[in-house]
């Protein structure tokens, strides 16, 4: 009978031992607690007025902040799940195709427009370090960068290991005055990123070709021509990594309404000119190893040329000893001193007089 009244007391006491052990403050429902970022965000966080934001929030609530002041979200990706590249699509409003673009590497340097937002992609370069060049190293590793770009957003999905965009992070939030151009200074960071990795690799590349230039003119000519095939197939390979490029990054310093900023246009320029360097350097390089091909092919020639005189030469000395022993192995009853007693002996010192004779001749004609 007296648990009852018992247990109402204590149903009015236990809000004010909330209190107590609060502090006095009543006692607030936890929020909803948002699971982590996905093993493939490398990096997310939210920019105001150039200014990187503390935290690393996740990317749905770090859009989310965005939207009560002039703010934008950099969300980094690197090799996302089709199932991560959907929920972001969501978050961020991309279309599908562009979520399954995203998803996808090995795409061709370009600016499209789909819907609200402009996807530029770059081909990432990265030199790979050797001892020595063979006719299966590898020289060059590429990947691609895809850059999402909307109002107050800005994805960047990296596939491949070349290409890290930390250092670009890093470098841009150091330049406040740039970041607050808006999401369109992170594409120029990660254009211009890519453009000086583009002459960090064409640096090293003209290494090898010069190792390879001392091999095919050296007096042992060593130089294998598989070791320049596969230098060209690196090159080429660098090429078109490089080379398409030109096309969305002239269109990026022409005035759009869709485009960077004015304030960005003139540093668009910049790199377009880094740009031009670098495909100067590489058409340099491939114009380069035509040239080397050519001549160690010529070389090959050459030595063919010389490998069939020797032959030719060594043959024809064979067949004067070939002529000799035939005639005299017809064993005729009438033949010039058959029967006498040195035919032998003369016989096989006209072979050996012949054979001299036409060694020294070949070895005067440049034949031995």
């Amino acid at each position: 009978m007296d648990q009852e009244p018992t247990r109402t007391r204590w149903r009015r006491r236990l809000p004010q031992l909330l209190r107590r052990a609060l502090g006095g403050r009543p006692a607030r429902a936890a929020p909803p607690s948002r699971p982590a970022n996905p093993d493939a965000v490398v990096d997310c966080a939210v920019y105001a007025d150039g200014r990187r934001q503390p935290g690393r929030p996740h990317y749905a609530d770090a859009y989310t902040q965005t939207r009560h002041r002039r703010s934008f979200v950099w969300l980094g990706l690197h090799e996302p799940a089709p199932a991560v590249m959907a929920d972001v699509g969501r978050t961020f409003g991309l279309d599908a195709f562009s979520v399954e673009q995203a998803v996808a590497d090995g795409h061709r340097p370009t600016l499209q427009r789909h819907g609200t937002a402009t996807l530029l992609v770059l081909r990432t370069a990265g030199y790979v370090e050797h001892a020595e060049l063979t006719g299966t190293s590898e020289v060059i590793d590429t990947g691609d960068v895809m850059v999402f770009l909307g109002d107050r957003f800005v994805i960047t999905v990296r596939h491949g290991a070349a290409g890290a965009l930390t250092p670009v992070r890093e470098g841009i939030q150091g330049r406040p005055a740039v970041l607050a151009e808006g999401p369109w200074a992170v594409a120029y960071a990660v254009c211009a990123r890519m453009v000086d990795l583009y002459l960090e690799v064409a640096g090293h590349v003209e290494h090898d070709l010069e190792r390879v230039e001392e091999t095919v003119f050296a007096r042992d000519r060593s130089a294998d021509v598989q070791q320049i095939y596969q230098l060209k197939r690196e090159i080429v390979e660098f090429k078109r990594a490089v080379l398409p490029l030109q096309a969305p990054l002239r269109t990026l310093t022409e005035p759009r309404p869709d485009g960077p900023p004015p304030a960005l246009r003139s540093r668009f320029v910049e790199v377009e000119g880094q740009l031009a360097r670098a495909v100067d350097r590489v058409g340099a390089y491939d114009d380069l190893l035509n040239s080397l091909l050519q001549s160690r092919l010529a070389q090959l020639a050459v030595e063919q040329n010389n490998d069939m005189r020797k032959i030719a030469a060594w043959a024809a000395i064979a067949a004067t000893q070939t002529a000799v022993a035939g005639i005299y192995g017809m064993n005729f009853a009438v033949m010039p001193e058959l029967n006498w007693r040195y035919g032998y002996p003369a016989a096989l010192l006209v072979m050996a007089a012949a054979a001299f004779t036409l060694h020294r001749l070949f070895r005067r004609s440049g034949w031995l």
